[in-house]
């Protein structure tokens, strides 16, 4: 009975841990969020019996991701879906795109939702999800190396954008040379026409000043 409890609640944590990976993977793939969408419209219920080891598991298609769990929902008498399969078939269909591979595995249900399951599936294939997952961290750019003549034709326009930048530095130096010279002339004229200035006043003053004694 112990060893019963025990291998219920690590059942519970590993369906934890799959189900965050599940809800991420439908933020990061648009793909399979299309994939989910009419089985999450629809509440499909799948149970999913595995053999080697003995488990079974309920999937619970929903707005909110596709809930597991190691018993059928409360609301509901019976699954939609049901796949019987080993372990290792699951495995085989989940990590590649194959469809041979997951026809392979055993579901009876109605025709339809049995074959919405087969897209999930087959759109489930960690190869595109990784690779979506390197372009969401990568900002959504698939980069890849650039060529030599892709780097030449950098390097080249690198090269015109600094001599451009050259040329617009000595326009500017030439420019601020010549505002220099412009205010220094300014500055001599100003000191030149305040000593004619003051000079003239000086001349009408005394020339004033004479007349009155005169």
């Amino acid at each position: 009975m112990k060893r019963s409890t025990l291998s219920h609640s690590f059942l519970n944590i590993i369906l934890v841990f799959i189900e965050s990976a599940l809800t991420l993977l439908l933020r990061l793939d648009p793909e399979l969020r299309k994939a989910a969408y009419p089985l999450a419209k629809q509440g499909t219920v799948v149970a999913l019996r595995l053999y080697l080891p003995h488990v079974e598991v309920f999937a619970t298609f929903s707005t909110k991701g596709v809930l597991l769990d190691a018993e059928l929902p409360i609301d509901r008498s019976e699954s939609d879906v049901i796949i019987n399969a080993y372990s290792i078939q699951v495995i085989n269909a989940i990590t590649t795109h194959d469809s041979e591979t997951t026809e392979k595995l055993q579901m009876r249900g109605e025709s339809v939702q049995v074959q919405l399951v087969k897209q999930f599936i087959m759109q489930l294939g960690l190869g595109s999800l990784i690779q979506g997952l390197i372009k969401k961290i990568k900002g959504g750019k698939g980069k890849t190396k650039p060529t030599e003549a892709e780097m030449a034709d950098k390097k080249d326009s690198y090269k015109l954008r600094i001599k451009e930048q050259q040329t617009q530095i000595n326009t500017l130096t030439i420019k601020n040379r010549e505002l220099e010279i412009t205010v220094k002339e300014l500055q001599s004229k100003q000191k030149t026409l305040i000593i004619v200035t003051v000079s003239a006043l000086v001349i009408m003053i005394a020339a004033i000043i004479v007349l009155l004694m005169n």
